[in-house]
């Protein structure tokens, strides 16, 4: 067995006037936990050090600086790093990101036992819209905030196996995970903010939105044979309600483990990497199975097409 014992760090809401230090006081005491616990990595949610911003319309953007990390780790992150190190603890975190040219983006690190940083992901798939939109029950700004990712699906070699990063509503695309499917990945760590109400439609509410997340999380571990931890944000956040719903998916698309409440809260397992061989060598045995001249599309095409010979009205 190379087991990993994971601990999902899903953490409640962070209001507006919430300071980060007092978030990572938040955060170093789920870290102390985890180490009780025997975990030897640690996951949190995508921006976990503060609020989910984007929710909110600011003509400049620059206001919001303060919701970025201009280094990682930087003065008030130093103390997890520090933590998780002391811990032998690996370590994923989402933060927002504003790099020395001034570009944004929503990003997450992959830290290892030692505390030295193992891999960078930026968010590829950025949800929402980048204008006020005053169709909408709430605004998601994603696309204002925040440039696409330019890092693609990396997966790196940390505590003995093969580990990626998504974020958010890269867990709803099945190319996030097939990228890394085929660089052998073994365990996917993905942080999200997800609403729990439909901005465009009201009547889509929790308990689809919960449906949605588990489907996608499960179909991806499942289609790749691949572990998933997936961990939210969760709760009321400045009058806005989240999922929540924290879970650990196994490589047979099982949910293993699955978080109770929507505030701070640990969810720990033992992750054995070897479970994803069996599927890896049978049925998702890509090297045997995959028809690659037939797939050139989804490499060549955004939007939807019409066939030869359709007609639209």
């Amino acid at each position: 067995m190379r087991n990993i014992r994971v601990a999902a760090a899903q953490l409640g809401p962070i209001q507006l006037e919430e300071s980060r230090v007092r978030v990572i006081e938040r955060m170093l005491d789920l870290v102390a936990q985890a180490r009780a616990a025997g975990a030897g990595l640690i996951v949190f949610p995508e921006l976990a050090l503060t609020t989910f911003f984007p929710r909110w319309y600011r003509e400049d953007v620059a206001d919001f600086d303060r919701f970025y990390e201009t280094q990682m780790p930087g003065p008030d992150t130093a103390r997890l790093f520090t933590t998780a190190r002391e811990a032998g603890m690996g370590l994923y975190l989402g933060y927002a990101e504003l790099t020395p040219e001034g570009a944004r983006y929503n990003s997450s690190v992959l830290v290892a036992p030692d505390g030295t940083v193992a891999g960078k992901y930026r968010k590829v798939h950025l949800p929402g819209h980048a204008d006020y939109d005053e169709t909408r029950d709430f605004q998601h700004l994603e696309k204002r905030y925040f440039t696409p990712g330019d890092l693609g699906f990396g997966v790196w070699q940390m505590l003995g196996g093969r580990l990626g990063m998504a974020i958010c509503n890269d867990r709803r695309w099945p190319e996030t995970y097939r990228v890394m499917g085929l660089k052998g990945v073994e365990m996917i760590l993905v942080g999200y903010n997800t609403p729990s109400q439909n901005g465009l439609r009201p009547a889509e509410g929790p308990e689809q939105r919960r449906f949605h997340n588990r489907l996608s999380v499960q179909a991806g571990a499942y289609q790749n044979s691949t572990w998933v931890v997936a961990v939210a944000k969760a709760g009321r956040e400045d009058g806005h309600h989240m999922i929540g719903g924290t879970l650990i998916v196994n490589p047979n698309g099982e949910i293993v483990a699955e978080a109770r409440t929507e505030e701070d809260e640990l969810v720990v397992h033992d992750c054995d990497l070897d479970a994803t061989a069996f599927g890896k060598q049978t049925i998702f045995n890509f090297a045997r199975h995959r028809r690659i001249e037939h797939y050139g599309l989804i490499a060549t095409q955004t939007g939807v097409e019409d066939p030869p010979g359709s007609s639209s009205s």
